[in-house]
């Protein structure tokens, strides 16, 4: 059975079968998420977010992923996209890049305080 993983925030999806890994899906939908170990769960640079309600959606982190990523963030639903299994229709987050993010706060600052000087 084929089961839709649609990856956000860009909206797109693709259709895989049962067990494929998250990180194979998102090549599949033309989504990028980065890594550089080759999904061996060594560079953790491929974390995703998974829904609460849809958690149960992927099959459970092994000892391997939750040593790298900790209790803590797989308790908010961070997964390691290399590692986590899809079991049914799936939604997943791609966090923004910290250093985009960055970047665009200050943007959006700098933008605010011109907006400022015009009124």
């Amino acid at each position: 059975m084929d089961y839709e993983v649609l990856f956000l925030p860009d909206q797109k999806k693709a259709k895989v079968r049962q067990h494929t890994n998250v990180l194979d899906a998102s090549r599949r939908a033309g989504v990028r998420i980065p890594t550089r170990c080759g999904g061996k769960a060594g560079c953790l640079m491929c974390k995703v977010i998974i829904p609460k309600e849809e958690r149960g959606h992927c099959l459970p982190p092994e000892s391997k992923e939750i040593r790298k990523l900790g209790s803590t963030l797989i308790e908010q639903g961070y997964r390691l996209s290399c590692q986590t299994r899809i079991t049914d229709h799936v939604t997943v987050m791609i966090p923004e890049d910290q250093l985009k993010a960055a970047v665009r706060k200050q943007l959006e600052a700098a933008r605010s305080r011109d907006l400022d000087d015009f009124i």
